[in-house]
């Protein structure tokens, strides 16, 4: 059997209830030239029965591995080091690729492909076909993610990385207590090195739940301090304009806050950033505290 040229992997928590979605999707698709990896991280539920009933069917190529749960950012450390076709992307547990996905991407990498990007950007829906944020103007045919948000684009897009590439960069770090850091962070690095081709096609189909990140972002920030200031002095460095640092800088004082870390300054990448941004901080860890007491 030929190696296939994607890997589209899932992390999965305690997700049984919305995996067979992802499944039904893949198991629909126009191409087969795809292997699905299912990274359980830690699941209490069936998924593990469940994964192994799909593997039994043999209608998709699957992997399947568990680990003690660590967080998203884990899983993506175990699914990059386990990863060897050429192109990457990660579909989370919630959401589903529409039937000709895994075909248009594989079809618009042979035709533009090359070694001087590092993948593909492609659009998010929602489950009714609309399109999350903003197309990619007619004129960008490649752009840094960065860029892209620079020049006014908006909302979530898919992200195919070359495997070489991706797995080029530092993994994201564990933090004892702690289950989350953006996975902003390794994007953010290949940014500095590569544009992505642009694809003006939606690739997935994504639902924000109750029980998803993106929803808990206030709990996130008392519970995984360290995972945010740790992304925060990244990003100080690292994004694309002064105003976007100084925002950046901001959140790393209100994290430090929660952390009662004294030594912020002294750690941080951009001192006189930080002494600037200290107000704001205050402001932004005051306001942390009270959206957490509100709900």
């Amino acid at each position: 059997m030929s190696k296939k040229t994607l890997t589209i992997f899932t992390p999965a928590y305690n997700r049984a209830y919305t995996l067979p979605l992802g499944y039904e999707a893949l198991c629909r698709q126009t191409s087969n030239d795809f292997e699905w990896l299912i990274v359980d991280d830690g699941s209490t539920d069936n998924t593990r029965e469940l994964v192994r009933q799909w593997i039994d069917e043999g209608k998709v190529s699957i992997r399947y591995i568990y680990q003690e749960n660590q967080g998203m950012h884990g899983a993506h450390n175990t699914a990059y080091k386990n990863i060897d076709t050429e192109l990457n992307t990660c579909v989370d547990s919630d959401d589903y690729m529409p039937d000709d996905a895994v075909e248009k991407i594989v079809s618009f990498w042979r035709h533009y492909g090359s070694d001087e990007v590092a993948g593909i950007m492609g659009l998010d829906s929602d489950f009714d076909g609309k399109v999350i944020g903003t197309v990619f103007p007619p004129g960008m045919k490649r752009s840094t993610l960065a860029g892209f948000y620079a020049s006014g684009g908006k909302g979530d897009k898919k992200l195919v990385y070359r495997t070489d590439v991706i797995c080029s960069y530092p993994e994201y770090p564990l933090f004892e207590g702690e289950k989350y850091v953006s996975l902003g962070y390794k994007y953010e690095l290949v940014d500095q090195d590569y544009e992505m081709l642009t694809l003006n096609e939606v690739i997935a189909r994504v639902e924000y739940r109750q029980d998803g990140s993106s929803l808990n972002m206030f709990r996130q920030y008392l519970r995984n301090p360290k995972g945010f200031a740790f992304i925060r002095k990244s990003s100080m460095c690292l994004a694309p304009t002064w105003k976007r640092r100084f925002v950046e800088a901001a959140h790393y004082v209100s994290s430090s806050i929660i952390l009662r870390n004294t030594r912020f300054l002294k750690e941080s990448p951009q001192k006189g950033l930080t002494l600037l941004a200290t107000p704001l901080g205050v402001l932004i860890y005051c306001y942390i505290m009270y959206k957490n007491k509100k709900h």
